[in-house]
């Protein structure tokens, strides 16, 4: 062949091109087992994107960049600055030893978060691990008095109290999260006497999030398992004291709650150490009560996307979810669950039912953990026997109820006899 044909001239851009290819192909492209951070999916973030937006606070690399979180870096700093202060005479000391601390462990920390964070070095890379880090612990020990509040403080100053919910909110989307493990070196490097352990301390700011009523907080329950982050701490605490059920891999048609009243079925509040807790037994629907707030979509929004992106993690909160939106179709749905003291609602009905009805939406469930709930239910609600009790219940529970029903019932009877004596005669 001519070294000025045309095929030599092909042959010779095919191959030039195939070397950047083929550098590609031998790297090393999978994803570390590390991986818990994630940004959320386009597919999920169309639904209501401030639900996975901070308000006032970057925490970790994802957001650190942004123009209008920059204000409240100044309340970051002066956290960090207390801390220092009191942990040590020499608080410079103190910040290169959590430093060097964090460093040793940069490696392992950038691998927990997916995809690119930025140019930052690692010298960066450290120092919002440790700012932030050291700003949420201190919040914590604060929220908990462990730590006295500065007079001061524009976090827990009753006169911008609303900049403590803006932060509740912040902490709790996925894409704001820094590794757990960073939190607890800096915890343990900065130990308060006599102080409440790193998740005590957690579950405590959080006690209010999915209940009105204090909860349980049981430490030692999460021995032995590998929290990723702040939020995944909050999943556990939802997850680990389910006992395990026997779940289906399909999804079963599941009646609203008028539905469910009308065929006899009772709601029943409960109060076990979880809202997934949700049972049928001896023809009621047992129910933990759930506090429905303004972070009540933003938390159950952010635990989806948590499921969705995690390898191998089992889809319990969407099905939550999911249940949920059948149970309620309409206000007044809303209102017989707020009647029988299993939702505990401070939003407006309308904005209650809107909620639930689009919040599992483009969420894969493979596992539907309430499967054998909904068989149960749907079984129950076929027969004669409850609905008939209701409708006795409903319209003959009193002797002001039976006489109503009778006088009807003559007025209708008269009503007939004089309509056909109309038409014959």
């Amino acid at each position: 062949m001519e070294p000025n044909s045309p095929h030599s001239q092909v042959t010779i851009s095919i191959e030039s091109s195939a070397s950047p290819f083929e550098s590609m192909l031998s790297g090393d492209l999978s994803m570390s087992s590390r991986v818990c951070i994630f940004r959320i999916p386009k597919i999920l973030h169309r639904h209501n994107p401030q639900a996975y937006e901070p308000n006032a606070f970057s925490i970790g690399p994802f957001r650190c960049g942004d123009d209008n979180l920059k204000p409240t870096q100044k309340i970051k700093m002066k956290y960090l600055q207390g801390l220092l202060r009191r942990r040590s005479t020499n608080s410079m000391e103190l910040l290169r030893n959590l430093t060097g601390a964090v460093r040793a462990m940069e490696q392992e920390a950038r691998q927990c978060y997916a995809g690119p964070i930025g140019n930052s070095s690692v010298e960066e890379f450290v120092e919002i691990l440790v700012l932030d880090g050291c700003f949420i612990i201190e919040l914590f020990r604060k929220d908990a008095d462990e730590v006295t509040k500065d007079p001061d403080d524009p976090i827990f100053s009753m006169s911008i109290a609303c900049l403590l919910e803006f932060l509740k909110h912040d902490l709790i989307l996925l894409e704001n999260q820094i590794p757990w493990p960073v939190l607890e070196l800096l915890f343990n490097m900065t130990m308060v006497p006599e102080g409440k352990s790193l998740i005590e301390l957690a579950l405590e700011f959080f006690g209010n999030m999915f209940s009105s009523s204090k909860p349980t907080i049981k430490p030692n329950q999460f021995a032995n398992k590998e929290i990723k982050h702040i939020l995944d701490l909050l999943r556990l605490s939802l997850i680990l004291p389910l006992e395990p059920l026997n779940t289906g891999s399909g999804w079963q048609p599941f009646p609203y709650a008028r539905k469910i009243k009308g065929s006899g079925i009772k709601f029943k509040k409960v109060a076990p150490d979880t809202i997934l807790d949700i049972r049928f037994s001896n023809g009621s629907l047992e129910i933990p009560p759930l506090l429905v707030q303004e972070t009540t979509e933003t938390i159950f929004r952010n635990l989806i996307g948590l499921e969705q992106c995690l390898p191998n993690c089992p889809s319990i909160i969407a099905s939550y979810a999911k249940l949920m939106d059948n149970l309620i179709n309409t206000p007044e749905d809303v209102e017989i669950l707020c009647d029988n003291d299993v939702l505990d609602n401070w939003l407006n009905p309308g904005d209650a039912t809107r909620f639930f009805n689009k919040l599992h939406h483009d969420a894969y469930v493979k596992t539907f953990y309430y499967h054998n709930v909904c068989q149960q239910v749907n079984s129950y609600s076929k027969r004669w026997w409850p609905k008939l009790r209701y409708f006795y219940t409903k319209y003959f529970s009193t002797p002001w109820a039976i006489v109503s029903q009778v006088v009807a019932l003559i007025l209708l009877i008269l009503g007939f006899l004089q309509t056909y004596y109309t038409i014959t005669g």
